[in-house]
């Protein structure tokens, strides 16, 4: 923890880098991802601050759009797509993802009720995948598109997708290599950028 201390205490020292800040924020994308600690989106896009609005969630589950049980999450998409007035919404998995690996493998989560509450979030059990496959890249990718799919069913992204306004991505990040891979529809599959 101290060298995390130590960073945060130099980080203020240069306001004059900050400033521009404080005039609010303009971001085109909301980065929806998992909170896995791996994963780093300013990191894997080279966003500066203000350039990304983030949505992270355990697995980079999107739950299903409730009208009368708002959550976190949803209001996070509506700011993002409403107010902010994003272009694009990026859901990014990860190989080596922990909440996918659970549900692949049918992990008994009772010792952690809110771990397994939340992901029954997840639009099903993802598949197929190989159980020899560390990385579980199916299943994760498969699960990136369920995602996608509820994200059509939320109330201000159907209207901007009808509008033009808005592109939905998804993409498949290799936390072994550094590869980032986004889904093609013409082609069904996850392509290098």
């Amino acid at each position: 923890m101290q060298p995390l201390i130590d960073n945060a205490r130099s980080f203020g020292q240069r306001p004059a880098d900050f400033a521009r800040l404080a005039e609010g924020q303009s971001p085109d994308v909301l980065f929806i991802t998992c909170s896995d600690s791996r994963v780093v989106p300013a990191l894997i896009t080279g966003a500066r601050p203000g350039e990304l609005f983030e949505l992270r969630t355990a697995g980079n589950i999107v739950p299903p759009y409730a009208p009368g049980r708002p959550s976190a999450e949803a209001a996070t998409v509506e700011y993002a797509v409403e107010v902010l007035g994003v272009t694009d919404v990026v859901v990014c998995g990860h190989s080596h993802c922990g909440a996918i690996g659970a549900l692949v493998r049918g992990d008994d989560l009772d010792a952690v009720p809110a771990v397994r509450d939340w992901l029954a979030h997840a639009a099903g059990a993802p598949g197929p995948a190989d159980p020899a496959d560390p990385a579980c890249a199916e299943a994760v990718q498969q699960h990136v598109l369920a995602q996608l799919l509820r994200l059509r069913s939320y109330p201000c992204v159907q209207q901007r997708l009808a509008s033009g306004r808005l592109r939905l991505r998804g993409w498949y990040y290799e936390v072994h290599t550094g590869a980032v891979r986004e889904h093609r529809a013409a082609g069904d599959a996850f392509e290098a950028l």
